[in-house]
């Protein structure tokens, strides 16, 4: 009986000590635009089905974003958007795992915004691809905002732009993440 509570105790010890080391949250933002510079029609959405887990500790960092969450201002853009383009019934999520490279910079202790490099393998439309980006991580009151921007070429993960609306549509999309992660509990 001694052991059992031993290891229950252990393991509760385990788990808090272990929990505090990981920030997460389920609402952040994702912002998406493949609007031509010289178009006047917006081709944007924002997306605020975004998982996301950061490891102080290691840097590992890791998203989940539900292709079906992102919202754009015109409902026929959206359809297509799910339909036609990155077939979100088919796909239905794009993940990012990967590492803050430079996580021991970050001072978790202590307000203040920190400047990162992060590395890792984006998985969209079935195709996979190494990406590497700066971001932010700021710290305040406990709490990690983690926030990046970053091109995504639509070519990289076959998704085809047909050529009747080639000239509205991007080829290269604008990515801006911006997530408030709470300790892991």
């Amino acid at each position: 009986m001694k052991k059992i509570f031993v290891f229950t105790v252990f393991m509760v010890t385990y788990t808090t000590i272990c929990a505090q080391d990981k920030f997460f949250t389920k609402n952040g933002k994702v912002h998406f635009d493949a609007t031509v510079p010289a178009s006047p029609e917006k081709i944007e959405a924002v997306n605020y089905t975004v998982t996301c887990v950061i490891d102080i500790k290691t840097g590992n960092i890791q998203f989940s974003i539900l292709m079906k969450g992102f919202q754009f201002e015109r409902a026929l853009m959206e359809e297509h958007f799910n339909e036609n383009y990155v077939e979100s019934s088919k796909y239905p999520k794009a993940e990012f795992k990967g590492l803050v490279n430079n996580i021991s910079a970050v001072n978790f202790n202590k307000d203040g915004t920190y400047q990162v490099k992060v590395k890792g393998i984006l998985k969209m439309h079935g195709e996979t691809k190494e990406i590497e980006t700066e971001g932010k991580l700021i710290i305040k009151a406990g709490k990690i905002t983690a926030t990046a921007n970053f091109p995504v070429q639509f070519s990289d993960y076959k998704i085809s732009i047909p050529k009747i609306v080639s000239d509205k549509v991007a080829k290269v999309a604008r990515v801006e993440i911006e997530c408030l992660l709470d300790p892991l509990k």
